[in-house]
């Protein structure tokens, strides 16, 4: 039922200023609700900014079930969430907002603009017209011993009593940007089960030689196809300092953190040509020059890069093969150790966090009547390519519906 005139306007603290949060503030302002928006940092929306400077991703056009499966473990959890909030619903209320959108050619879904920007700023100025209130540098730190919010701020600490709380605090990536994961022990305090944060859509450690790292870092390894536990990515991958990152890497971050955390280490095969089978490179090869250098053998039979043929080198430690086979299976198989995790903090996600076990079909915390939580502080992770987003923006409308049954009062349609 929707709340009398007369009575008092229930009021929500949303904790964190993020995709989840500033969606689930829109949602319930407009049934009428009293919302202030926390977060710590200066200003809103950071993160989603971050993202916007590789043209803001929104989320993906392909079929429900194959994107459901991105999710991985926890696809069928979030099955009824996305489905709540699915990509059209999302892009709907992008260009809601003013910011047509474009589907690109690998089903990616963009805005026009290829900015965060534009999209923010609309969505805070809709939140400013329906009276959400901002917060800014407001710290959280959990709850006092009578059951207020507390928060510090630059000049001291306060408190709050709202009718319900959405935590939508983020995970441990990016810290720089706001979400430095330090709810995890807050909750823990209070008996909520929380799984330990790992990066997500992370790169990882290898042990480069001085002089391959020192001419390679920052070089891309363009169209190669990298595989491991039966799954194999194509696209692109980036030389660094540190290792290699890049966005067939992010997809299979997931397994190759487990095994590294497993195994100490994985072996990941790159395929430096996978447009071609073994016996065409063979071939290829066996009709250079053989006066010639190998470097020029190969740019010229498969117009390999720098840091392809480097990298084949620094794989075998010098000792690459003479012959055109033995070249060939070597090309479509580089082996590149990788020895740790980037870390957290060059993470573009996270994974672990709050198990969906710990809270109830409306994503409010089972231990915690009223609290209900959303976005990356929820246990579940994706790949690159607009999933983030997408279960972002669907849990906090999810549980802004919740949060919404849960003071009784009806959203609006839409």
């Amino acid at each position: 039922m929707s709340n009398p005139s007369n009575a008092p306007r229930p009021t929500v603290a949303i904790i964190g200023a993020g995709p989840a949060g500033l969606i689930a503030a829109e949602r319930l302002a407009a049934a009428g609700v009293a919302v202030t928006v926390y977060d710590r940092m200066p200003s809103a929306g950071r993160k989603l900014l971050m993202a916007g400077r590789g043209g803001l991703n929104l989320t993906h056009s392909e079929p429900i079930e194959p994107f459901l499966n991105r999710y991985g473990p926890a696809a069928n959890t979030l099955r009824p969430i996305i489905e709540a909030f699915p990509p059209a619903s999302l892009v709907a209320w992008a260009e809601g907002l003013g910011e047509a959108t474009f589907v690109g050619s690998s089903g990616r879904i963009f805005p026009k603009s290829l900015k965060a920007s534009p999209l923010l700023r609309a969505l805070l100025g809709r939140l400013t017209a329906l009276g959400v209130t901002f917060a800014m540098r407001h710290e959280f730190r959990g709850w006092t011993e009578d059951g207020a919010l507390l928060f510090a701020r630059p000049d001291g600490e306060v408190t709050a009593r709202p009718d319900a709380v959405l935590l939508a605090l983020g995970g441990a990536s990016w810290p720089r940007l706001g979400s430095n994961g330090a709810w995890t022990e807050i909750l823990a305090a209070r008996g909520v089960p929380v799984a330990p944060l790992k990066p997500a859509n992370v790169g990882f450690r290898v042990s480069w030689s001085e002089s391959f790292r020192t001419r390679f870092a920052g070089e891309p390894l363009k169209a190669v196809a990298i595989s491991f536990e039966g799954q194999t990515v194509r696209g692109e991958a980036m030389v660094t300092a540190y290792g290699i990152e890049g966005g067939a890497i992010y997809a299979l971050s997931s397994a190759l953190r487990d095994a590294i955390e497993r195994d100490g280490g994985a072996t990941i095969p790159v395929d430096l040509r996978p447009g071609m089978n073994e016996a065409q490179i063979a071939e290829r090869i066996a009709r250079q020059n053989p006066s010639q250098s190998l470097a020029n053998r190969l740019r010229k039979a498969l117009h390999l890069a720098p840091v392809a043929i480097n990298l084949l080198r620094e794989a075998a430690e010098g000792q690459l093969p003479r012959d055109a086979e033995g070249l060939a299976a070597r090309i479509k198989a580089v082996p590149v150790r990788l020895d740790a995790t980037a870390g957290i903090e060059r993470a573009i996600s996270s994974a672990g966090g709050i198990p969906f076990a710990a809270l109830d079909a409306q994503l409010m915390i089972r231990a915690l009547p009223g609290v209900f939580a959303a976005g990356e502080m929820i246990d579940w992770e994706a790949p690159t390519g607009g999933y983030l987003l997408q279960g972002a923006f669907a849990t906090g409308v999810v549980a802004a519906s919740g949060i919404a049954n849960h003071l009784g009062i009806a959203l609006p349609a839409g």
